[in-house]
This record gives C-alpha cells, sequence and structure tokens, in this order.
C-alpha cells in the first residue's frame, strides 16, 4: 500500500467518527437558555474529543511526511491507532450522555491513554522500518510530550474515583499540550529541505 493511500483512508475513518460524535447532539426542545442546559455535558464532551481527534489527525499527517516507505508491520499498527479511536465515539458519548460521571470518565481516560499507546507503537514501527538513519527518529527526539501525556493519562484515571472534575481537567491541560501541531518535525522538514536545497544548489554551480 502507498502511503497516500493510507493517509486517505486514516482522514477518512477519523472523518467519520467527528459525523458520528456531532449526531449525538440532539436539538433541544425549546428556544431558551435553559433548554441548552440538559445537553451541555455532551456539547462539552464532544468539544473535547473532536480536539483530541484533530491532534491524532494533525500529527498523524506530519508524522507520514517523514515517512517514506508503508510496511505490513506498518499497516496494522496503523489500524491499531484507528481502532482506539474509534472508541472515542463511544465513550464520549458515554460521558456525555452521563454528566461526566466517574466511570465513563474513566474509561474515557482508557481510550485516550490505549490511543496513545497506539500512537507511540505506529511512530515506533516506522522508525524500526527506517533504520539507524530513520529522519523521524531524529524529529521527535526522546519523545519527552508523549511519555508526559501517557504519565498524565495514567494518573486522571485513578483520580476520576476521587473526583470526575480532577481527570477532567487533566485531560483538557493534555489536549493544550497537543493542540499545536508538532513543531519538531515541522522544523525538522525545514531544515533537512533547506539542506537538500542548499546541496542542490552547490551542485548547480559546480556544473557550470
Amino acid at each position: 500500500m502507498s502511503k497516500a493511500r493510507l493517509e486517505a483512508f486514516s482522514d477518512g475513518v477519523i472523518a467519520i467518527l467527528i459525523t458520528i460524535m456531532v449526531l449525538e447532539l440532539r436539538v433541544p426542545h425549546g428556544a431558551d437558555l435553559d433548554a441548552l442546559r440538559p445537553i451541555a455535558s455532551v456539547f462539552l464532551s464532544y468539544v473535547l474529543s473532536f480536539v483530541f481527534l484533530g491532534i491524532y489527525w494533525s500529527n498523524h499527517h506530519h508524522m507520514l511526511q517523514l515517512t517514506t516507505r508503508i510496511n505490513g508491520a506498518i499497516l496494522w499498527a496503523n489500524l491499531h491507532l484507528l481502532f482506539w479511536l474509534s472508541i472515542v465515539s463511544f465513550a464520549t458519548a458515554w460521558m456525555g450522555e452521563n454528566r461526566f460521571a466517574k466511570l465513563p470518565t474513566a474509561i474515557y481516560g482508557c481510550v485516550l491513554l490505549a490511543s496513545a499507546i497506539a500512537y507511540t507503537i505506529l511512530q515506533q514501527t516506522i522508525i524500526a522500518e527506517q533504520g539507524p538513519g530513520s529522519r523521524l527518529k531524529a524529529a521527535v527526539g526522546n519523545d519527552l510530550k508523549g511519555k508526559v501525556s501517557g504519565l498524565l493519562y495514567a494518573i486522571a484515571i485513578p483520580l476520576t474515583f476521587v473526583h470526575e472534575g480532577i481527570a477532567a481537567a487533566i485531560y483538557v491541560v493534555v489536549a493544550l499540550i497537543w493542540l499545536v501541531p508538532d513543531r519538531r518535525i515541522e522544523n525538522h522538514i525545514k531544515a533537512t529541505g533547506l539542506r537538500s536545497a542548499g546541496a542542490a544548489g552547490t551542485l548547480e554551480d559546480e556544473a557550470h
């Protein structure tokens, strides 16, 4: 499978997941602000999950920019990530409908943690395929943001049973950490692109 086909398939799945989530927003029976209160938690959970899916879509795109070859292991690692992202819509609806109750909020955190682990597995699978000179490895380095995110999820899940607001706040913090597309990859692409352009210019000068 080509990289373009893998990316197109992943984009389509994420688009469908966002569509499924927005369909859970029911039109209120009323024309005043009080009519919005029953769906407030559903809307807030939708916004949070929309941001998370947007983050995965954006960073998945950036990661594939540094991917030149797709093998079977990468295909399955990508499907593994999409599986956990597909559960986000269910976890979002359950948490929203139950107004951020403890168990649904904890399960939501488990799905986020599993998605983060799946993303890391995909990233490491691509790096392994690229070998010692992996451009992706050079860009992400020790992946401190990924490790911190996973740790925060792991902390948030048990804290849900102390107070669900603590877990929700931690989920928001992780979203804020990743809200901006991964600049490490962008900067690496720019730097290597400039070096490649410089090398090409030198060869052209030598030819003249």
